[in-house]
């Protein structure tokens, strides 16, 4: 009887012990998690801060003045321009296919970068949109997103028509 008694103490102060350290553990644990709960804070806030720093570098850093921007060709017709007489033989400016503003920005953006490509799109719009995110890079697309997003809130702002008010009957004081 004696030999159990001592037996279940011994297992009664092993378990206390087992139990101990697994306390001790947890808050082991829970210190850690704490202080590395201040470091992805701190790595978060840096991440942001150089992801607004890239994105300020991105843009431009100035506008081109408007006395630059050959806008005036843009509305002026096809039949109006004056053409050089003599054309250099590597770079005939041509002047856009048509009056169409498609065919106008098409020139304008040739004009920048002649390798640029633009796909031939005769689905309907959602077909299109399809194909147009096929053939972009994902950096492309989400930029491309972006820009429908603001086209979107620009159309509906022009468009907004204003609440109609209802005629109130004046108190009588």
């Amino acid at each position: 009887s004696r030999r159990s008694a001592l037996g279940h103490k011994a297992a009664l102060s092993t378990l206390s012990i087992l139990v101990a350290l697994l306390i001790a553990g947890q808050a082991v644990t829970v210190y850690f998690v704490y202080q590395q709960n201040g470091q992805i804070s701190k790595l978060t806030r840096t991440s942001q801060t150089l992801q607004l720093e890239a994105l300020q570098r991105k843009m431009p850093t100035s506008a081109k003045p408007a006395s630059k921007m050959k806008l005036s060709m843009m509305n002026m017709p096809l039949n109006m321009r004056v053409l050089s007489f003599a054309p250099t033989a590597d770079k005939v400016d041509m002047g856009p296919a048509s009056n169409k503003t498609e065919d106008q920005v098409k020139h304008l953006l040739l004009e920048g970068d002649r390798k640029k490509v633009f796909p031939e799109l005769k689905d309907n719009l959602m077909d299109n949109l399809k194909t147009l995110k096929s053939t972009m890079t994902d950096k492309d697309w989400k930029s491309f997103e972006s820009w429908m997003h603001k086209w979107l809130l620009f159309e509906t702002a022009k468009n907004a028509k204003p609440a109609e008010r209802k005629a109130m009957p004046a108190r009588k004081g």
